[in-house]
């Protein structure tokens, strides 16, 4: 089996919201949608205060409640762990949105351009199946399925793996193969203390975060 994750290593990331920006272009996400948010918090108690940038969007989940409120099925959990929307059956009503504990999804309603009149490139990347229905983040999916098609392998082959890993400057983040234990993300997560989003809610996320390494490798 196959189970694809993305791990956020927080002891990296900068906040450049580089990953924002590859992942609006990579999906021409209208504007004030943003698949790919990096939130800037505050950790600990003064004095010892740390400033840390956490990347976040769909989480998806083992168990997502989106899917268990879609009514129409349109949201629903790949094989290989990608939760998918059909925009073909999807009916707009944002069950979905509501029921995500993660903010990750959005509705819109009406073209709108960046700066009011469109641009030759929106007006070409403009995708009208995308209006008045529910979008969130896919890890890329169609870069994932047309580079395992090609023999690729997400995560390692850039042209299979999602953009906003690709983009990342400081390498914070990792996208592979969970089921793997070879894998990047594999490897992060066994040496490295980790967390998932919201763990208490059993959605069980497949986005990791990590913040420090384990046991007696601790720095």
């Amino acid at each position: 089996m196959t189970r694809w994750a993305m791990v956020a290593d927080l002891r990296r990331c900068v906040g450049c919201q580089t990953c924002t920006a590859a992942c609006k272009h990579a999906n021409a996400t209208p504007p004030g949608v943003q698949w790919r948010r990096v939130i800037d918090v505050e950790v600990g108690q003064y004095p010892d205060v740390q400033r840390a940038f956490v990347p976040v969007g769909c989480q998806h989940c083992d168990e997502p409640p989106c899917a268990d409120v879609c009514p129409t099925g349109a949201t629903r959990k790949r094989d290989d762990g990608i939760v998918a929307i059909d925009y073909d059956i999807c009916i707009g009503c944002a069950y979905c949105a509501v029921a995500c504990p993660y903010q990750a999804r959005t509705k819109t309603l009406r073209v709108s351009f960046a700066y009011g009149q469109a641009s030759e490139h929106e007006l070409k990347r403009q995708d009208d199946s995308r209006l008045a229905v529910a979008t969130k983040c896919t890890f890329c999916v169609e870069r994932i399925d047309d580079g395992l098609a090609k023999g690729l392998k997400p995560g390692v082959d850039p042209q299979a793996t999602p953009a906003c890993v690709n983009a990342c400057i400081s390498d914070a983040l990792a996208f592979g193969d969970l089921d793997d234990p070879a894998s990047k993300v594999s490897q992060l997560i066994a040496a490295n203390e980790h967390f998932r989003m919201h763990e208490e809610l059993g959605t069980g996320p497949g986005f990791f975060y990590v913040w420090d390494r384990k046991g007696e490798d601790a720095r």
